[in-house]
């Protein structure tokens, strides 16, 4: 006789452990499993059951069935192509909730649901349509890979409740972009820890490429010398970010005059002309944000001002996106108010020195 005990959860939820305990010939067999759902435990408790009647289901040994922890560490593990940084952090961060436990066989669009509002309790639903996004490619590819019994068409259903109860909704663009006051504090902040200790990070050029390049970090620190042509001034983006694929998307884009003075004035110790880790520069532009007292400001708002510095500069969608790299000229509709203003940095005192090498 199967039984069913409820026992509250840290987050406040609350799970059902059904168990079930079968003696025959002297033998005792137990099974448990935990369940969000009531019913759910009482329709696994009936069909263990019937199941255990059968002659010799007691003694035969059960199979275990995937759970979606197994299904993520082979969608990981069987990748030919690298994941990019945040996906394989999302996915190895859902393995940490309770439904990365279930078997697959048991995630509907109901327990997908559930997970959403979870991850909802302390996430922007920006961050937890995400997490579904990166959730849905290993539904994509479980069940006709693996024969593991995931159903895409339950991600779908719950991504589709999921936006109309607002737990999930699309990214909104930021429009936050450095003033010329701030960009004077980071780069005098940066030029006297350079002169403190000349090993560390030449973050004047990063930034200042950054700007003028409007390439994302990423792509900064994959640019090789080779990827560079100085006389038709553009440079090839190796795995350019894109929606539809990252890996392999190698593109041309044009490289700005102070834009390729920076990277000319780097010095030819690597193959990289900025062989420097995306987490080193990430965590030194935070500090100096934190120690300077700059709100609000990220490294990617660096692309958002160099993009926008294009337009009010007189270019036109096509001419910026051979910049930026952008696919889709859609993408840059955001930035078609801009008004032709000018050069925003065309009286920056930081210019007389993009040719330095320590940009000091």
């Amino acid at each position: 006789m199967g039984t069913i005990v409820e026992r509250p959860r840290k987050d406040g939820s609350t799970g059902y452990h059904a168990q079930i305990v079968v003696k025959r010939d002297g033998r005792v067999h137990r099974e448990t499993k935990t369940f969000d759902r009531r019913p759910a435990a009482a329709a696994w408790i009936k069909k263990r059951e019937r199941e255990l009647e059968q002659p010799g289901a007691v003694l035969a040994p059960k199979v275990r069935e995937p759970s979606l922890a197994d299904a993520i560490d082979r969608y990981v593990g069987e990748s030919r192509r690298a994941l990019g940084r945040t996906k394989a952090q999302v996915l190895r961060a859902i393995k940490a909730f309770d439904i990365a436990a279930k078997p697959c066989s048991e995630i509907g669009s109901a327990e997908i649901v559930a997970f959403a509002r979870e991850l909802a309790r302390g996430r922007q639903p920006q961050t937890v349509s995400n997490y579904l996004a990166h959730l849905s490619a290993v539904f994509t590819i479980a069940k006709p890979a693996w024969g593991y019994p995931l159903d895409p068409a339950q991600m779908e259903a719950a991504q589709q409740v999921a936006r109309r109860l607002g737990l999930t909704a699309k990214s909104k663009g930021r429009e936050r972009r450095p003033t010329l006051a701030e960009l004077d504090l980071l780069m005098t902040h940066f030029g006297e820890v350079r002169r403190r200790r000349p090993s560390s990070l030449p973050m004047q050029a990063v930034i200042a490429f950054a700007i003028f390049s409007t390439r994302r970090q990423e792509e900064i620190t994959r640019i090789a010398w080779a990827d560079l042509d100085e006389g038709g001034s553009r440079v090839m983006v190796r795995d350019m970010k894109n929606p539809g694929e990252k890996i392999g998307n190698d593109v041309w884009c044009e490289l700005p005059p102070e834009a390729l003075a920076i990277a000319l004035a780097q010095p030819r110790s690597d193959d990289r002309i900025f062989p420097y880790s995306v987490d080193a520069i990430s965590a030194a532009f935070t500090r100096a944000c934190a120690f300077l007292a700059i709100e609000d400001l990220h490294f990617h708002d660096l692309r958002h001002d160099g993009v926008s510095r294009l337009f009010e500069m007189g270019r036109t969608v096509p001419l910026a996106a051979s910049v930026s790299g952008h696919r889709s000229w859609q993408s840059l509709q955001r930035y078609t108010h801009v008004r032709q203003i000018g050069d925003k940095y065309a009286g920056w005192p930081w210019r007389s020195v993009l040719g330095n090498q320590n940009m000091s």
